[in-house]
């Protein structure tokens, strides 16, 4: 009888530490900073400019399976308000769609609105020193002038910069890792 449960035992142990699925690591110069496997919430934006933030439920053939939930507030029948899954959107990508990659819980300094502002202070600045040219030109400031102009040329190019995350291409990669046990024979 205890061989009997020994033998269950080692069958159930070695089912339940098996890998269930292939995974995904972003490497930066073949060095791995992070992997994403069933059960990771992922935020990232796609070739086509669509922004996902969902759960992967799996990861085979070189695709990524996610579920996107609908978490709203809804009333009870109590009267009191609760938070609940109303829905699920289902998705599928293929691992080589994925653009950007943004890491949770890291928050980054923001070029784009940095660059806004300065972009439009120095477009004020030029356009107030064209103005104070024209009504009178003894207090007109060429060095005001060429001040606004580099204040609103760095933000405009301050604005074009995103952080949005890590972009997959010449520095960062993502690398498919196919585990699983059962191979389509083809």
């Amino acid at each position: 009888m205890k061989i009997l449960q020994l033998l269950v035992f080692l069958f159930i142990s070695g089912k339940s530490f098996s890998q269930s699925s292939d995974f995904i690591l972003v490497q930066k110069h073949n060095q791995t900073i992070a992997s994403f496997y069933k059960g990771n919430d992922i935020s990232f934006t796609t070739t086509s400019g669509a922004t996902i933030d969902a759960q992967i439920t799996e990861i085979r053939h070189d695709s990524i399976f996610l579920a996107q939930y609908i978490i709203q507030q809804i009333p009870s029948n109590a009267g009191a308000n609760i938070i609940d899954t109303v829905g699920s959107y289902p998705y599928q990508f293929n691992y080589n769609e994925i653009k950007t990659i943004n890491f949770p819980g890291t928050r980054h300094f923001d070029f784009s609105a940095s660059g806004a502002s300065l972009f439009g202070g120095g477009l004020l600045l030029v356009v107030a020193s064209g103005v104070v040219y024209l009504a009178d030109k003894k207090d007109f400031s060429p060095l005001l002038l060429i001040a606004g102009a580099a204040l609103g040329i760095t933000g405009y190019f301050l604005s074009k910069k995103s952080s949005d995350g890590i972009t997959i291409g010449k520095k960062y990669k993502l690398v498919y890792i196919d585990v699983s046990s059962e191979k389509n024979q083809q």
